[in-house]
């Protein structure tokens, strides 16, 4: 798939999405920036997202990035055990990472184009996969990054049937060193922004549709669910 025309970055104020941003315009890119920070949609509130998605006229985009999320709701640490589940903060990392994306699809798939490559991609996380998860714990950030990557899967049986050359997918960029991950990371990043921001791209990039409904990690190498 060819590197886009026009782009709409979603969280393009936070470290990861203001590097893939910059990293798609300098290539480039004609892209436009929403960002709660500077006036862009709650992507929680559905009629935010509404009034934002009306407001862009007849635009189409030739990639939709969501890189928007949530790991330590309101600045607690994610669960260790059970016996710290809180389910207001569940129900916000839910809300964040997994119905916010679903209404951006909502009300935006159609932004994407006929007739021609296109894609949807949203960050997912390792830590979404239920085969993966050997370890336990963060059952909120767990529960609802597996449920983004449904969604994502849901979004690309639907999204195919009116443009079958799209590609909807989930992309794990690893530990980028973001104030998102530092509290968590304990050095192990695998990459800075920039350098995190150009693998995605260039995994994505790389992709077609026979790879729609999958989620694929920062080298390219699918995910399991």
């Amino acid at each position: 798939m060819p590197l886009p025309q026009t782009a709409l970055v979603v969280g393009a104020s936070g470290g990861l999405g203001a590097a893939i941003a910059d990293h798609l315009a300098a290539a480039g890119t004609a892209v436009h920036r929403w960002s709660r920070a500077t006036g862009g949609p709650d992507i929680t509130d559905e009629a935010s997202v509404a009034q934002a998605a009306a407001a862009l006229g007849p635009a189409t985009f030739d990639w939709i990035l969501v890189a928007t999320g949530v790991l330590a709701v309101d600045g607690h640490h994610p669960e260790r055990r059970f016996a710290e589940l809180d389910p207001a903060r569940m129900a916000e990392a839910y809300a964040v990472n997994a119905i916010g994306p679903a209404l951006l699809v909502k009300h935006l798939a159609d932004r994407l184009p006929r007739g021609r490559p296109c894609a949807f991609a949203a960050l997912s996380a390792r830590l979404g996969s239920i085969g993966d998860n050997r370890l336990g714990g963060w059952m909120a950030y767990r529960a609802a990054k597996a449920g983004l990557n449904q969604i994502l899967r849901c979004a690309a049986v639907e999204v195919a049937r009116k443009r079958p050359a799209a590609v909807v997918v989930g992309l794990h960029p690893g530990t980028v060193e973001t104030p998102l991950t530092r509290r968590f990371a304990r050095g192990r990043f695998t990459a800075t922004p920039p350098a995190a921001a150009a693998q995605l791209v260039g995994v994505l990039a790389a992709l077609g549709p026979g790879d729609t409904g999958g989620v694929f990690d920062y080298a390219g190498a699918p995910v399991p669910f």
